[in-house]
């Protein structure tokens, strides 16, 4: 059972609730708990979407746990799916640190672990149409991230931190201005304040085994509370800057817009998918 608390609230916020929510689902009888009885498929579900950076997706029906298998959690990927040897894999810890490190995924499981429970949802899950299972629970085990940045020494000036991926691909940019095709690394960034929370892993286990290679083996950023794409994946690089960072997943795609008013004017907002927003939770 999910034992959740107070200070579970406070550090998963709305991933915590849902993880919970779907938990008092399940004792309502949402998966089949008795001998004989079987799930009724829904027949009103659109098909699958047709998209390569969506390799799975969750089908509802097969849920009998309110934890999700590895095998049946959803996965996207917006760049080439890397294939990372464990035995020559290192992190990169640096920037603006005092003192850079190197650590070896044996370096990563002699550390400290933590586990946390925790709702990863695609932020585009429900978005569109054919997209509605990009969620899934799962049992994250890892060592905390913010020791580590305490051991390296944040300089001052670092305000940023920037998780770079092992995966990369071709970025393309045409506009009025621009005219580039570059060989990116996948990157997303949170502020110095948001890294150094509590609750962030790095994480090397999922659901009790080794982390799965579309998962983001060796290890991946686990930050409970934050849509899916901050939680960077076959991690590469931890880069400490004095400003803000921006690419093509932080200030082209996964931007909201937003329409608000102000003193009688309407005023256009766009801000960077960040924090998950809780869409629905069981009554207490």
């Amino acid at each position: 059972m999910l034992d959740l608390t107070r200070r579970d609230l406070v550090l998963k916020g709305s991933a915590a609730i849902a993880a919970y929510a779907l938990l008092q689902a399940s004792r309502a009888g949402a998966f089949p708990s008795r001998s004989g009885e079987t799930v009724v498929p829904w027949s009103d579900q659109p098909p699958a979407l047709d998209d390569p950076t969506v390799v799975t997706q969750l089908t509802w029906e097969d849920l009998d746990s309110w934890i999700t298998p590895n095998d049946k959690f959803f996965g996207v990927t917006h760049l080439e799916w890397p294939k990372v040897d464990a035995a020559t894999w290192t992190l990169q810890v640096d920037g603006l640190v005092e003192r850079p490190l190197s650590l070896t995924l044996d370096d990563l499981k002699a550390r400290p672990r933590t586990e946390v429970a925790f709702t990863l949802e695609c932020s585009g899950n429900h978005g569109f149409p054919n997209f509605t299972g990009g969620i899934g629970n799962a049992l994250w085990a890892g060592t905390p991230l913010a020791p580590i940045l305490k051991e390296a020494g944040v300089l001052a000036e670092g305000i940023e931190v920037v998780f770079w991926g092992n995966d990369k691909g071709t970025i393309e940019l045409h506009d009025a201005i621009r005219d580039v095709s570059m060989t990116q690394n996948f990157a997303r960034s949170m502020s110095l304040t948001d890294a150094m929370g509590a609750a962030n892993i790095l994480a090397t286990e999922m659901n009790g085994e080794p982390l799965p290679d579309v998962h983001g083996f060796p290890a991946r950023l686990i930050a409970p509370g934050w849509y899916g794409i901050a939680n960077v994946k076959w991690l590469k690089r931890i880069e400490v800057r004095d400003r803000r960072f921006v690419n093509q997943f932080m200030g082209r795609d996964y931007v909201t817009i937003r329409e608000e008013s102000h003193d009688g004017e309407t005023v256009w907002t766009e801000t960077s998918v960040g924090r998950a927003n809780l869409k629905s939770a069981r009554p207490g």
